[in-house]
């Protein structure tokens, strides 16, 4: 089932996380850090909000000890574990597999507990796990290897074999707390008004001998511990993988879920996607809306060499369940296509009234104005098409969104290509972007990071500015 987020589907008010840190598996990226001195091996306990990417049958870990003590996502579901020869764990039956969703997961090991099932316990967005797949409980008084002298604790991989284990997604909020078995309002509460799970200011926790916090706010140290303590060892993470993406103020991304044959690819957080190069297809964003004025921009940023080009950005009313629709096919779809700079829609029909066509390298903006059904684009900040989305003049008439024919009434951002044995390349840029940004601009309430101005009255997609305009 293909998910997404619906305008209004946000927390209101109270603490605000600015930053996560975006992980992308392919790049190996971790932080790590070695303790100089013992903790508590038997109690103890991680928080961290997390967005995933990739959801795959390999293991992600977003925390390891090295002998083995590990947090992960075992496929889709969610594992602690400590393996000695003896292995001891707890394994959810519930799955998480929503790319669009920032899940809370709370880790608490506590084998002084005289209870078992005590021992070792998984919370997520403020409720406690208790249906297991499997699970393995250890003996009370069994020590982890977490806070252990001498091994290196990882945020974001596997401490014994990074190759294929690394997290890929975002992360907000790490927290170690050496010592104690918290809860998790100790990191969270529930919003009065929405009853959605949001985040607490966790600064004043006491974090411990080995304890830690993470809040990823300092672009040029993402290894930063807050607390006070050793800063972790960044490797292969940069500046550009700060992120404005967070638990408080989720931005759309590309919709892993929506992947026809799973033959297309998406990494950097899913907002960079190769097209499939077998038959044709589009793939969709996690966010709809049907109302409202919206903003975003995309990067062509590779072709196949010596192919045409046939690279397609626009929007759909629905993901495509077929190898033979390419996005402008069909009605409720609209793509701007490079080669011939017109935007087609319905079996390639060309609209609007002039051709711009555009190639590697440009970023094309997207103005989509749901408030009166039009559709503009920028080639590197000139508008097409004779318009102006800010005085609603020019650009191209759309079908209003609605929920005929089954569709979902709700039109997302969409990207693809119009040959069936080529692949395209496309940078998204929501507003948190991965690729470096030369000026910097944002929209009327102050978000988003983007190349060329936003117009007057368009907005980012994210959750913040769907609760009050979406």
């Amino acid at each position: 089932m293909v998910s997404f987020i619906l305008p209004g589907n946000s927390a209101s008010g109270g603490y605000e996380v600015a930053n996560s840190c975006r992980f992308n598996n392919d790049d190996n990226a971790e932080l790590s850090k070695t303790p100089g001195s013992n903790g508590n091996r038997r109690k103890w306990t991680f928080s961290c909000w997390v967005k995933r990417s990739q959801i795959s049958s390999t293991h992600e870990y977003l925390l390891s000890a090295e002998g083995e003590t590990t947090v992960y996502f075992r496929g889709e579901l969610l594992q602690t574990e400590l393996y000695d020869g003896n292995n001891y764990y707890i394994r959810t039956s519930r799955v998480f597999r929503d790319p669009s969703a920032w899940y809370h997961i709370v880790c608490v090991w506590d084998t002084e507990n005289s209870t078992e099932a005590n021992r070792l316990r998984l919370y997520v967005n403020g409720v406690e796990e208790t249906s297991f797949s499997a699970s393995a409980y250890p003996t009370q008084n069994y020590d982890s290897y977490m806070n252990k002298s001498g091994n290196v604790i990882r945020i974001g991989s596997y401490v014994n074999d990074n190759d294929g284990k690394n997290f890929d997604g975002y992360m907000a909020e790490a927290v170690l707390v050496d010592g104690q078995a918290l809860t998790p309002t100790s990191f969270g509460e529930f919003d009065e008004d929405t009853n959605i799970w949001k985040p607490i200011d966790v600064s004043g926790l006491t974090f411990g001998t080995n304890g830690f916090y993470l809040d990823f706010e300092d672009s040029s140290n993402l290894g930063n511990d807050v607390n006070g303590g050793t800063d972790f060892t960044v490797t292969n993470l940069t500046a550009i993988d700060q992120a404005t993406d967070t638990c408080t103020n989720n931005f759309a991304t590309m919709n892993a879920l929506d992947n026809y044959h799973a033959d297309g690819t998406f990494s950097n957080g899913n907002l960079e996607v190769t097209s499939r190069n077998t038959g044709y297809t589009y793939n969709t964003s996690t966010f709809g809306v049907n109302t409202g004025k919206w903003y975003w921009e995309v990067k062509w940023s590779a072709q196949p060499t010596g192919s045409s080009n046939q690279v397609l950005i626009g929007i759909a009313k629905r993901p495509t369940t077929s190898s033979t629709i390419w996005l402008g096919s069909q009605l409720y779809t609209y793509g701007y296509q490079g080669s011939d700079g017109h935007v087609k829609n319905n079996n390639g029909n060309a609209t609007g009234s002039s051709a711009t066509t555009y190639s590697v390298g440009d970023i094309i903006s997207v103005a989509l104005d749901l408030d009166n059904n039009k559709l503009h684009f920028a080639k590197n900040g000139s508008w097409t098409n004779s318009s102006d989305p800010a005085g609603n003049s020019g650009g191209v008439t759309i079908t209003a969104p609605d929920s005929t024919s089954g569709d979902s009434g709700f039109y997302f951002a969409a990207f693809g290509d119009g040959n069936d044995s080529l692949q395209e390349t496309g940078q998204f840029n929501f507003g948190s972007p991965i690729h470096s940004i030369s000026s910097g601009n944002s929209d009327g309430n102050g978000y988003g990071n983007f190349e060329y101005s936003v117009p007057s009255g368009y907005y980012a997609l994210n959750t913040k500015n769907l609760a009050e305009y979406g």
